[in-house]
């Protein structure tokens, strides 16, 4: 079927069967720049989402008809829409399940709505900002919107942080990106909980799921002093 979205406005999906605080969230994020759709079932979300296109999922994780980690890791097959979770208080174990489902971000019950907004913009930010959906050269084939990626044919499996870190860099081929460009891409809601080395480890494996020879890299290389870039051919 197919899905419609107007009025230029971006819009979010609040799937929370508390109806008080999923309505307390779209209060919260109220802006004439944004539309809500509050539903209570995953039914009814499965429903809605082959009407209409979302820049925004607020999932809830424990819902009358399932579970909403099931359900991000069945959006996640299709699409790269962003999603954020909502979880209880200190369950680390849903944290850790829910990004491991494809989840961009967590949202922490009882939570800030200060923190609420910020975390919502920082995931419109990021979808904003990925437009451009394929990047195909002689060798490489990346298709960031169905997250479907090849080298001479054959199939690349890519996990999220190594996708971002591509997108950036096949999006700016040719031109130098700081460490610090990329880690605030990659991780846009505060890079001083991000490892010192998280950045270097994905160059690294991305290089090694793309370069013929990791260590003599011919597409991602090092400017040393100054940061990566894509070689353009």
């Amino acid at each position: 079927m197919q899905r419609t979205k107007y009025d230029g406005k971006q819009t979010i999906m609040i799937l929370e069967d508390d109806e008080d605080l999923a309505e307390g969230i779209s209060l919260s994020l109220n802006s004439k720049d944004f539309e809500f759709i509050l539903c209570k079932t995953i039914a009814e979300a499965k429903d809605i989402l082959q009407q209409k296109a979302f820049d925004l999922l607020i999932l809830d994780i424990n819902l009358p008809d399932g579970s909403g980690l099931e359900l991000c890791k069945e959006i996640r097959r299709s699409s790269r829409i962003p999603i954020a979770l909502l979880t209880a208080k200190d369950m680390e174990l849903d944290i850790v399940k829910g990004l491991e489902c494809g989840a961009d971000d967590y949202i922490t019950k009882p939570f800030s709505l200060m923190v609420l907004r910020a975390r919502v913009r920082a995931l419109l930010r990021r979808n904003s900002g990925e437009q451009k959906s394929e990047y195909k050269d002689d060798v490489f084939r990346f298709c960031f919107d169905t997250m479907k990626f090849y080298k001479d044919g054959s199939s690349i499996e890519l996990s999220k942080t190594e996708q971002r870190i591509l997108y950036l860099l096949v999006s700016n081929a040719g031109q130098i990106l700081t460490r610090e460009r990329l880690l605030e891409w990659v991780w846009p809601d505060g890079t001083e909980y991000v490892e010192d080395n998280a950045l270097s480890v994905g160059i690294r494996r991305l290089r090694d799921k793309l370069e013929d020879v990791p260590s003599k890299p011919t597409y991602i290389k090092t400017v040393y002093g100054k940061g990566y870039m894509w070689e353009k051919f």
